[in-house]
């Protein structure tokens, strides 16, 4: 879609300047997103780390390849998703993003899912995870889709977690094949035609 693709194009441009929190003064590069215009699945991680914030591109570092070949094990590359972050600057060190970034960076994400409009959203990491599901603990609801207004919402581990703790890779790998179905279910629902609402009768 042209119009998906322009406004996100300028969207990128406006993140690109953004000076709404301090993490503006000591990045190298906003990461402002990439993938399909009108993916049906959006992933969004956490922030962006050295590697992205030199090339202004999500997951081009380790965590990056491995998502890759996450997204091969299903059939799907880069072009075929979009690929976003909570916050879109670096933080100092890669250190956790602080909840001031967070709700600063707020309306940018709430823009890209507006414009892209996704069937599927896999939140990856507990800093994503909390904007759908705030308390949860990521170990107890990976892997679960759930209903969140009109989009389906699957939390799974950030890819980097199983360059940290290998015993996560086939754990993060077998959440990722139940992708595929998740999202037919959510493309089911989504072509549901909607329920007429009741008229109320007037008595005269």
């Amino acid at each position: 879609m042209e119009e998906q693709a322009i406004a996100l194009r300028e969207l990128a441009g406006q993140i690109a300047v953004c000076p709404r929190c301090d993490l503006s003064k000591t990045r190298t590069h906003a990461v402002p997103g990439e993938g399909s215009p009108n993916a049906d699945i959006v992933f969004i991680g956490e922030g962006p780390g050295f590697y992205e914030d030199q090339q202004a591109r999500p997951f081009v570092g380790p965590a990056g390849k491995f998502l890759d070949e996450l997204l091969a094990s299903i059939g799907l590359r880069r072009e075929n998703v979009y690929i976003c972050n909570v916050i879109k600057c670096r933080p100092p060190n890669n250190r956790d993003p602080l909840p001031g970034e967070i709700s600063a960076c707020k309306p940018w994400l709430d823009r890209q899912l507006e414009i892209i409009k996704p069937r599927l959203i896999v939140t990856l990491g507990r800093f994503s995870m909390n904007r759908y599901f705030p308390g949860q603990s990521i170990g107890r609801i990976r892997g679960q889709a759930k209903r969140v207004d009109d989009v389906t919402v699957v939390p799974l581990y950030h890819p980097a977690a199983a360059l940290h703790q290998a015993s996560l890779r086939r754990t993060i790998e077998q959440d990722f094949l139940k992708l595929p179905a998740i999202l037919a279910e959510a493309l089911k629902k989504n072509d549901q035609p909607r329920e007429p609402e009741p008229v109320q009768m007037q008595l005269l």
